[in-house]
């Protein structure tokens, strides 16, 4: 039987946030028959390094291979750090990339990001964003997309779309919060009955708080409901109330609830950054606008609303996009890298 090492956050059965990309992996390989040996489940930043440390050197008879997510800034000491302790037990290992920050990091960090690459057996990317702007630190890195339990959430063809917007992402500077509430007001004298729900954790950065003052001072405030963290089972719940989906962000890559937004059939308007143009085609299952211009935001919701046969055809493409990235379609693609990762000359390719 294959044995595997996953190096990652491994805290939602701690009972902090939502479950990451990794543990449902670790799930699925265990339901395939792969013995699947995980860390870390401390919170904590210097508990979590000792802790992968010491599952890597204490279970080193236990695992044939090990797969290390990497991401920008501190955390990427922890993949520094447990790869260079794999090297010296002679352990192969696979490479994960994440978040829209690591190609900054990766400028200012270039032959740290570069070392650590060339040494992994292979190197995969959730997105073409990623794949693309780290090609200099390796030319080989490979497609792995995020990937979406696809019967968890239930389709809806928006066929006629109702100003109904839902903004779903943590509260925090990166994302622009603040930008929703703005296209809000924008749309608020033509469509009266425009309402906005803005779903997420607070990152304590301030953002929450100038969200909510913004709104009351363009006094929309009634028609904005901040629901706060939710469950992720919860989550197909709301987005099923809306119709129309906001992504504000300023900084991104595959985030996951665009996905669940795409998966659900909701009407997607994102800012164009980061990988989002890789994930979504323009005017084809999304509509796509610069960042922070609220004008290029509400007029697209106004199209939406207005233009005949746009909300159809961009829910039922965002869906179809969706089905792309069924776990049924993904999981395979993670079994073939992470069996045959060890054999250097045939290690193949995850694009489509």
């Amino acid at each position: 039987m294959k044995s595997i090492l996953l190096i990652s956050n491994f805290l939602f059965a701690n009972g902090h946030g939502s479950k990451t990309v990794c543990e449902e992996l670790a799930e699925r390989l265990v339901v395939e028959g792969t013995n699947v040996i995980t860390t870390s489940r401390k919170a904590a930043r210097l508990p979590r390094l000792f802790d992968m440390l010491r599952t890597v050197w204490s279970r080193r008879h236990d695992y044939q291979i090990a797969h290390v997510a990497v991401f920008s800034g501190p955390a990427f000491i922890w993949a520094e750090a447990c790869c260079g302790l794999l090297r010296r037990l002679n352990k192969p290992y696979v490479l994960t990339l994440h978040g829209g920050n690591l190609p900054v990091f990766a400028q200012a960090n270039a032959d740290r990001v570069r070392r650590l690459l060339e040494s992994a057996q292979s190197v995969l990317s959730p997105s073409g964003y990623l794949q693309e702007s780290m090609s200099m630190y390796r030319t080989d890195v490979r497609l792995m997309e995020n990937a979406l339990d696809l019967h968890r959430y239930s389709f809806r063809l928006r066929r006629c779309a109702k100003p109904s917007l839902i903004w779903l992402r943590s509260f925090h500077e990166i994302y622009n919060p603040t930008l929703a509430p703005r296209v809000l007001k924008l749309i608020a004298d033509q469509f009266p009955e425009a309402h906005l729900t803005m779903v997420g954790p607070d990152k304590k950065d301030g953002s929450l708080e100038k969200t909510k003052k913004l709104a009351r001072d363009l006094c929309v405030e009634k028609q904005v409901t901040f629901v706060g963290g939710i469950r992720k089972d919860e989550v197909p719940n709301w987005l099923a109330r809306a119709d129309i989906f906001l992504n504000t962000s300023t900084i991104d890559n595959t985030p996951v609830s665009v996905l669940e937004a795409l998966a659900c059939g909701l009407c997607v308007i994102s800012t164009e950054v980061g990988g989002i143009p890789f994930l979504l085609k323009k005017e084809h299952d999304a509509l796509l606008v610069p960042v922070g211009d609220a004008d290029a935001m509400s007029s697209a919701v106004c199209r939406i609303l207005d233009e005949p046969g746009l909300a159809e055809k961009l829910s039922g493409n965002a869906r179809s996009k969706a089905e792309e990235l069924d776990w049924s379609v993904i999981l395979p693609k993670w079994k073939k890298v992470l069996r045959l990762s060890t054999d250097e000359s045939a290690v193949p390719s995850c694009a489509a």
